[in-house]
């Protein structure tokens, strides 16, 4: 199959060619042929019916330091000249992520966007996990202290982070007797405009927080993320630990919970988290660890996912 393939993602430049999931999956479509553009979103526009960017043709390498070239800049309409876009920019999932959604919607399905706008847009990480009250923790969604005070009365030692953040910033463990428990509400009432989340602390973080892919709602890999000594946060932007790791009884349990709901939603790719017995988070915006999951098994995740990319068009 040849296929034109955009990516809407951060600039190629400041990737991590050693663990960026986009980077592989650009190797991946390169091999079998496709040709590829890159755009920012910032250059995404509607225009009477028309969805256009400013984009590159690329080219990419795994060499350090010379990992990509670029072709000159053209206006290119995602409709007509696109198979399929990958939206890959990192969060932060805010209006300006949203407002892409509600543009690509509008290429399809013309053009397969991977994962479906619409879906992306009503799955935010830890929200979309409330679709599924039987496999998360403890959770109160809210800017209200009084409620927080009563959830941690209850629970005792609680986590508490933004409720669209990621790759671990602004995540805080409060134990029974911590006195800033206040100060910290007063702070992110002040800085974000949206509630917060407050969890249970799961005390088998420090076994690891689990990452497992799933394609077309079929776990298909997955990593452990151990956290440094003292750290309360696995993610590897952090300095977590990855491990090689196989699915428990009780993760397959939660993945094939969960499955049939991505695979109606258009959401082929995705990652969630696992800590102990609970779900954490769903990861659809711009899930990661492929590259983590093939050099400890080999499984590759990129051609899977192309294959049912390939099989969806």
């Amino acid at each position: 199959m040849s296929l034109n393939v955009a990516l809407q993602m951060d600039p190629i430049e400041a990737v991590d060619i050693r663990g960026d999931s986009t980077f592989a999956l650009g190797l991946e479509a390169e091999r079998r042929g496709y040709k590829l553009y890159h755009y920012d979103v910032g250059t995404l526009s509607f225009q009477q019916g028309r969805v256009t960017a400013y984009a590159r043709g690329l080219t990419l390498r795994r060499e350090v330091g010379n990992h990509f070239s670029l072709g000159a800049e053209s206006k290119i309409d995602l409709a007509d000249d696109v198979d399929v876009v990958l939206m890959r920019q990192d969060p932060p999932f805010d209006m300006g992520y949203i407002t892409a959604t509600h543009i690509l919607e509008h290429i399809q399905p013309a053009t397969l966007v991977v994962n479906d706008p619409a879906a992306v847009r009503n799955a935010p990480e830890k929200i979309f996990l409330t679709r599924f009250p039987d496999l998360m923790p403890p959770t109160l969604i809210t800017s209200n202290k009084r409620d927080v005070e009563l959830f941690r009365a209850e629970f005792k030692d609680i986590i508490i982070k933004p409720l669209y953040g990621n790759g671990g910033a602004g995540v805080f463990r409060l134990r029974e007797d911590n006195q800033n428990l206040n100060s910290l509400i007063e702070m992110f009432q002040q800085f974000y405009p949206e509630p917060f989340i407050v969890q249970q602390f799961l005390a088998d973080v420090v076994r690891g927080d689990k990452r497992i892919i799933l394609i077309d709602g079929i776990a298909v890999g997955a990593i452990n993320r151990v956290p440094l000594a003292g750290e309360v946060r696995s993610n590897m932007h952090v300095g977590g630990i990855a491990e090689k790791s196989e699915l428990t009884d009780r993760e397959q349990q939660i993945c094939e919970a969960i499955g049939p709901t991505l695979r109606e939603l258009g959401l082929l790719f995705a990652g969630i988290d696992v800590i102990g017995d609970f779900l954490t988070e769903i990861n659809v915006t711009s899930p990661t660890g492929i590259q983590e999951i093939e050099r400890f098994d080999g499984t590759d995740i990129a051609a899977i996912l192309w294959d049912a990319i390939e099989k969806r068009l």
